[in-house]
């Protein structure tokens, strides 16, 4: 097997489960070979089963990517044995179930299952942070990309070996124990347990009595784990301080760096992210960090708060939370206000923040469609049209709420110390109840917070921005004229949507439709410089730098043929829109709950 070597693999932060219990396990060996083009070997040897035990499935799903997956499209080949290895009947019932015709005398289980990434699908293509890879040189693998259970085992304990090229480094949260072997509680925990696999760099860090540990693959090596954990420090200390404690003791981030950028996903004790590689500077480490600050928070919801539904995951048949808002919103929300707090971030920048999430809330997303809506249809194609507004008005919701704790506790309570309260009452072994819990999260606060969930979370009424950041002194104005004349590519004002690696025209001004742009057009070059995501806003600030009147070239693609436009700057008004400022004429009331609202109490 290209000299693979054997690497016992799974477990967590558990005690190693008794020897007794173990041979009751279910073992799973995972053959990882980069000669076998994309495909994975796994096989699962199995204590005695009974009939109950007669359907293998695969998920449909996984916690915290909120889409479905179908993860036995991949599946190539089912095969069930007995004690002799001679082949049983095996029957395919669906897309994501096998059934053993022999339960009784199964004794393994043999499957090939392609990684997510490079197969192709027609529809619900896997998110790449949420999938698996196999290349020459590494391997990312998710639990539910790999490993099934059998019908009614989801909360056996599980055991894994993999077996991979001896020269590759391994990241996992996961730590092993005295008999060599790591153990996953159950099923679950194995799908919250990924692996990043190959040519890794690591770097690790104490905060607290918790061990940080950091992988990074990175294409051309241009990106490399001690660097870049450096440039985390000032965000994980920074997080400390707002958690206080943190719930975790041991918590690993796996970066992956390639082509293109496809976001992260968090877990339990560890995140992993999929980004375009790029040269490691101050303004890239920035984003890096801002995104890891939103998926290390998860350290708190939903591992240390969430609903039954979190709890005991249905795999099979994909279920929404109400509380996506907590899970989510909640979460975008602390991230910010931790780089605040913690002085990563100067206030102006945090209001420039606030106003791009208002902007996406109006002009990208259906203002009448409700978090609690949103969370519940989440798993559905019309949910997954309006689910970028979960970091948006999600995050923006959540802020309000910390305002009116504020307010209604004179500044000594605010959403901060709420959430530490409930990760103390509940933690992860102890879930909310997904029906009561804006009930009991009212019993703990204010009266007045059941009404603000009826109003903001159940129902979609206008966020009452101006009203609530009033009470800190800061000035919202859903349309500022500034009366000041600047250089614009077109009157009215140009917007874009971007995916993957590449830009898209969106809203298209008149004067760009003189030049022959259309909305949907790919925006490929300004001048000479090619454009991407990363790329798009510097370009921009040189085009606006110029002088009303002077002609500009670009070079569109459309229908996958390009061509070259020239256009013409003009001159227009600055307005500003969802504009969050400071108001220079606060009250003494005002600046007092300010100061409350930029620290940590």
């Amino acid at each position: 097997m290209n000299a693979l070597r054997i690497a016992t693999l799974l477990g967590s932060l558990l005690a190693a489960v008794p020897v007794a219990q173990a041979q009751k396990a279910l073992t799973y060996t995972v053959d990882i070979d980069p000669k076998t083009e994309d495909l994975f070997q796994v096989q699962l040897e199995t204590p005695k089963l009974r009939q109950e035990q007669n359907v293998y499935q695969f998920a449909a799903t996984a916690p915290g990517t909120y889409q479905i997956m179908d993860i036995g499209r991949f599946v190539r080949k089912f095969e069930a044995f007995d004690a002799k290895n001679q082949p049983l009947e095996v029957k395919q019932l669906s897309t994501n179930q096998w059934q053993l015709q022999a339960p009784e005398k199964t004794r393994f289980i043999r499957y090939t299952i392609a990684e997510t990434w490079d197969t192709p699908v027609k529809e619900h293509r896997v998110y790449r942070m949420c999938g698996t890879s196999l290349e020459a040189d590494h391997a990312l693998l998710n639990g539910q990309g790999i490993f099934g259970y059998l019908q009614g085992w989801q909360d056996k304990p599980l055991r894994i070996k993999l077996n991979y090229p001896g020269d590759w480094k391994i990241g996992t949260a996961l730590t092993t124990d005295k008999q060599g072997y790591y153990t996953a509680k159950n099923y679950d925990h194995a799908v919250d347990s990924p692996f990043l696999l190959g040519r890794l760099t690591e770097a690790k860090t104490k905060l607290g009595d918790a061990e940080v540990a950091l992988y990074c693959y990175s294409k051309t090596d241009q990106v490399k784990a001690e660097p870049l954990l450096g440039y985390m420090q000032q965000m994980l200390n920074a997080a400390q301080a707002f958690l206080v404690q943190l719930p975790v003791k041991r918590y690993t981030f796996l970066y992956h760096f390639d082509d293109q950028s496809h976001g992260a996903w968090e877990h339990s004790y560890s995140s992993e992210y999929v980004l375009r590689e790029a040269p490691l500077t101050p303004e890239s480490a920035s984003q890096i960090t801002s995104i890891a600050a939103h998926e290390f928070f998860h350290v708190v919801t939903p591992l240390n708060i969430h609903s039954e539904i979190i709890e005991q995951f249905n795999f099979v048949q994909p279920t929404g939370s109400e509380h996506l808002w907590l899970y989510e919103g909640t979460t975008e929300w602390a991230a910010g206000m931790m780089k605040l707090r913690g002085g990563l971030v100067p206030l102006d920048e945090y209001l420039k923040e606030l106003s791009g999430k208002v902007s996406y809330d109006h002009t990208r997303a259906d203002t009448t469609y409700s978090l609690s809506k949103l969370g519940l249809n989440s798993f559905s194609d019309e949910g997954q049209r309006q689910y970028g507004n979960i970091y948006q008005r999600g995050a923006m919701t959540a802020a309000l709420l910390d305002l009116r704790l504020l307010e209604l506790s004179g500044g000594k309570r605010g959403l901060r110390e709420v959430m530490n309260e409930l990760t103390k009452r509940y933690g992860p072994d102890k879930p909310f109840s997904e029906k009561t819990f804006f009930d009991d999260f009212t019993k703990m606060t204010y009266p007045e917070i059941g009404d603000f969930f009826t109003r903001y979370v159940k129902d979609a009424q206008p966020l009452p921005l101006q009203e609530y950041y009033a009470k800190v002194g800061i000035r919202y104005t859903p349309v500022l004229h500034t009366g000041r004349q600047v250089t614009s590519l077109g009157a009215g004002g140009v917007s874009f949507a971007s995916s993957g690696t590449t830009v898209q025209f969106d809203a298209v001004p008149a004067t760009l439709q003189a030049c022959g742009i259309a909305s949907g057009d790919e925006l490929v070059a300004s001048g000479s410089t090619a454009i991407t995501p990363y790329t798009l806003k510097q370009a921009l600030t040189e085009l606006k730098a110029r002088k009303p009147g002077e002609e500009y070239e670009l070079t569109i693609r459309r229908g996958g043929a390009e061509k070259k436009v020239r256009c013409q700057l003009v001159a227009q008004e600055d307005i500003k829109r969802y504009d969050f400022a400071v108001a220079p004429d606060a009250t003494p009331a005002q600046l007092t709950l300010r100061q409350a609202w930029l620290k940590n109490l």
